[in-house]
Formats: structure tokens, C-alpha cells, sequence
């Protein structure tokens, strides 16, 4: 490697921290987006995508047939979900799991919460998208189902709710990537709003509790 190229790979990597660390406070903690066993490798990249954009912490991925690799590492060089994602993949934590009740042991072992994505379930809660609070929930996870089958009946049985967008024309269905960017904006706008309130309370505190005394 040339002097001039080492130079201008030493620029790009403080350029990207510089970014990094821009967005570091944007980032919404302790959210977790689960993908429960996406059949088109494209719908994954998009979803990581979005996941990416709007600072949502992880993406768990249920695979029972195993067309990912378990090496996080070994995801990101994958050119296939790389140009999918816009390189989003290289930037965005992904886990995968060989089944939805093993995910769900590992993010309850955690203390996570589920929500699931779902038209209304009869006997469970109903959740317009708008309505619903998301920030009651320290760590949260958001389900979304299979792009044929939708949401399994373990997610849903293990969900604290079921969360709908509504719709209002002849065709009441989204595609995968759509509904996780729609929901996951109303859920990352919230929880947003709600840690940048607690961070100004948190400095108003310290400066009360900093003063001298006379």
C-alpha cells in the first residue's frame, strides 16, 4: 500500500467514525427487530435496511432453514445481502436463530418484551399502530412474520400485544419491508422522543445537584 492510499483509507475511516459517533445518541437502545423466517433474501436486506436507517439496536432473524450463516461476520461479507441492504448489513448487528422458540428464550432470558405485527387476533390484545405506547418497555422486541403465513401462534402466544397498521384501500396487505419500516418508525420516533427527554432531565438533575453551596 502507497503512502497516498494508506492517507486516503486513514481519511475514510475518520470519516466514518465521525458519522458514528454522530448518530450514536439517535440510536434506540434495547430494540431488537425479529424477522421470523423470511423466505426472500431481499425482503431481509430491506428490513436491515430500514433497521439501519432509523437506529433500531439489532435484528434477530428466526432461520429453521438455515440460509444464513451463524457468524455475524461471515453475513456482512455476503454480497448478496450487502448490495441488498446498501451495505447496511456491514453496519447493523444481525443474529440469527434456528427457531422462533429458541429466539424467544433468548430474548426472555434478557427480559425482552415481544409485540408482534398482526391483523386483529381474537383474544389477545389489539393494537392500532398510532395508538400504541412503546416506550413503557425498557427492552423491546418487534416480530415480524413470514411474508406467506404471517406472525406464528407461539410469537403471538408469547407477545405482550399485537400491534396493526390500519389500512384503508381495496388491498389490505404490505410487503414485509414495507410494514417493518412503517411500524418501526412509529416505535423508533417514540422511544426517541422518550430518551432524549430523560437525557435533559438527567443534565438538569446533575447541574441542581452539582451547585455549591453559598
Amino acid at each position: 500500500m502507497t503512502e497516498r492510499s494508506s492517507s486516503n483509507s486513514a481519511f475514510k475511516k475518520s470519516g466514518v467514525r465521525k458519522r458514528a459517533d454522530k448518530i450514536k445518541p439517535y440510536r434506540c437502545k434495547n430494540l431488537i427487530a425479529v424477522l421470523e423466517d423470511p423466505t426472500d433474501i431481499k425482503n431481509l436486506g430491506t428490513v436491515i435496511r430500514n433497521v439501519n436507517a432509523l437506529g433500531v439496536e439489532k435484528t434477530y432473524v428466526v432461520d429453521p432453514r438455515r440460509a444464513l450463516p451463524d457468524d455475524w461476520q461471515e453475513m456482512r461479507e455476503r454480497k448478496s445481502l450487502s448490495k441488498i441492504s446498501v451495505s447496511a448489513i456491514k453496519w447493523s448487528f444481525v443474529k440469527r436463530f434456528d427457531s422462533t422458540e429458541a429466539c424467544l428464550k433468548h430474548l426472555e432470558r434478557y427480559n425482552f418484551v415481544s409485540i408482534v405485527t398482526s391483523p386483529h387476533v381474537k383474544g389477545r390484545k389489539n393494537i392500532i399502530l398510532h395508538e400504541g405506547d412503546y416506550t413503557s418497555y425498557t427492552k423491546l422486541a418487534v416480530w415480524f412474520g413470514n411474508e406467506a403465513r404471517g406472525i406464528s401462534d407461539l410469537a403471538v402466544e408469547r407477545s405482550e400485544f399485537c400491534v396493526s397498521i390500519p389500512m384503508f384501500g381495496m388491498i389490505e396487505s404490505l410487503n414485509l419491508g414495507t410494514t417493518s419500516g412503517i411500524v418501526l418508525y412509529e416505535v423508533t420516533k417514540q422511544r426517541r422522543e422518550y430518551q432524549s427527554k430523560y437525557k435533559r432531565a438527567g443534565k438538569r438533575r446533575r447541574k441542581v445537584t452539582g451547585r455549591k453551596s453559598d
